[in-house]
């Protein structure tokens, strides 16, 4: 098979072998970069920001696609797509690759099996990557089994924590602010930075209403101009993957956070692929957010810290200042 695949072709449907098939043009029309994890060429890094003690690259490698939940709407076969596509060793290169373009951090929840890959990434590969890891416990009274996970994962080599959004939508939603509240002190009983992440707006505003010691914030963000985007009557819930949107308000998050003096996170900001990075790096940045977490395949990092970069150096002015 011919290693020069448009990924277009790929997109509509080609399982690729997980023996090591090169892409040879990425969906930008650029040649993507080697990604050997023994060797990578590091570049020089991105620009940086604190979160508790944690200096994180602003652009953060997302989760998902390493875990091979795509958020894919009703195209079931591309969870099976990414499985094939995301092996073992692909994930370990694409690490590497994402730490030689200067991506120091990457954040996901906690399934056993990609967080080993984790601890293998450290321990075979010498990687440093910092990880951002959201434990999916229950978040009960007692915390027994939420203070398991985070014990595990701190012990595992993880340097912060922040509540699942799935849960701290469900816990605002109930009006349990004690629980976010003891949720995040947990955290912190570990010596780690401890957030709260969020699909609600309501989670955030919850928070700072009743002083929630948060050191950071993981919300999510992105704009409705995209030719799937929802329609103001379909917007019912803080997301939806039918239609697929993540931030029902991204005018009111916007907004709102001008007030918040908390490191911001912003996720979901393309949407789940539907919009461009270019458009949505420059939207989430110019708009108050202090770092972008993205996920990426390997052959897509190099050009999407490009356009981080090239984004961040274009804004001089923002009503939200940066708040790191």
């Amino acid at each position: 098979m011919s290693s020069e695949i448009d990924r277009r072709a790929f997109v509509k449907g080609t399982l690729l072998s997980a023996a090591g098939l090169t892409l040879g043009v990425d969906s930008r029309g650029q040649s993507p970069p080697n990604a050997s994890a023994n060797s990578p060429a590091v570049r020089p890094g991105l620009p940086t920001g604190k979160i508790g003690k944690l200096e994180v690259s602003r652009l953060i490698l997302g989760g998902n696609l390493l875990t091979h939940y795509t958020h894919s709407r009703d195209l079931k076969y591309v969870y099976s797509l990414a499985a094939h596509y995301n092996t073992d060793e692909k994930i370990l290169e694409t690490l590497a690759l994402a730490e030689a373009q200067g991506i120091n951090t990457v954040s996901m929840h906690n399934p056993p099996h990609p967080i080993s890959v984790l601890k293998r990434y450290r321990k075979e590969r010498g990687g440093k990557i910092q990880w951002i890891i959201c434990p999916t416990a229950p978040v009960e009274s007692d915390m027994s089994r939420y203070r398991q996970e985070i014990e595990n994962l701190v012990s595992a080599g993880c340097e912060a924590i922040y509540l699942w959004g799935v849960h701290s939508d469900a816990l605002i939603a109930r009006d349990r602010i004690d629980l976010i509240a003891k949720a995040v002190e947990v955290a912190k009983e570990f010596g780690v930075a401890s957030g709260v992440g969020a699909h609600a707006l309501d989670v955030v505003k919850g928070c700072e209403r009743y002083g929630v010691n948060a050191d950071f914030y993981i919300k999510t963000f992105h704009h409705h101009n995209y030719p799937t985007g929802p329609k103001p009557e379909q917007l019912k819930a803080p997301y939806s993957e039918f239609p697929g949107y993540w931030c029902r308000e991204p005018e009111g998050t916007a907004e709102f956070m001008k007030t918040v003096s908390k490191p911001w996170i912003a996720f979901k900001v393309m949407a789940a692929g539907a919009i461009p990075p270019k458009d949505a790096f420059r939207y989430v940045f110019q708009n108050g957010a202090d770092f972008v977490l993205a996920g990426m395949f390997d052959f897509e990092i190099a050009e999407d810290v490009r356009i981080a970069k090239e984004t961040l150096a274009g804004i001089h002015e923002r009503a939200r200042p940066w708040r790191t």
